[in-house]
């Protein structure tokens, strides 16, 4: 049994120093310096830890939904212009295969010098488009996650909690507390 409980230690001790040397993706209960003369009931008591899925909190809350809709909404008309591009480059290029054959080659090579720009174009377009959308979703995103951390920090503070982690290889169910940080943002709103 003492060496269950050695061995129980140094894995705390293992996993509270791993979690310490990430303190991007912690949450502390309390920002009060560690004391070294904590009463022996306080220094011997279990380490109450909490684990936060941010992968599932940025795709379930409601703040996260609403932000995917609002992106949705705001990119719509670009994409169906991209979209739009797309078929008409395709149209051309049957059109280019149909008629290849009859073609004076001076017309076949501006045909498809007409085609390459024409990809080259969509091509950048495109990517433009997902730059955008990428950067629009990481500012709406980073938003939602800096709420979410202030509503981490006020649960860790109220329920006692020593430690939140918000990334790790795997959690028990019974240290999850991403449906109640979910609650916490849907409320806030």
């Amino acid at each position: 049994m003492k060496n269950h409980s050695v061995k129980l230690s140094r894995v705390t001790t293992t996993l509270l120093a791993l979690a310490l040397s990430t303190s991007a993706s912690i949450a502390m209960a309390q920002d009060k310096p560690a004391s070294t003369d904590k009463p022996a009931t306080e220094a011997t008591a279990p380490l109450k830890i909490g684990f936060v899925n941010t992968e599932k909190l940025l795709r379930e809350s409601a703040p996260a939904k609403e932000a995917e809709a609002k992106i949705e909404e705001e990119f719509k008309k670009r994409d169906a212009d991209l979209q739009k591009l797309a078929n008409e480059l395709r149209t051309k290029y049957e059109n280019f295969d149909k008629n290849a054959p009859v073609m004076s080659d001076a017309d076949r090579v501006k045909a498809q010098r007409e085609l390459s720009d024409l990809d080259t174009d969509l091509q950048r377009k495109r990517r433009e488009f997902q730059e955008d959308f990428n950067r629009r979703r990481n500012d709406a995103f980073s938003t939602i996650v800096d709420k979410a951390n202030t509503a981490i920090k006020n649960i860790a503070e109220s329920q006692n909690y020593d430690l939140i982690l918000q990334d790790a290889v795997t959690v028990s169910p019974r240290v999850d507390i991403t449906d109640e940080v979910i609650k916490a943002l849907d409320t806030k709103k």
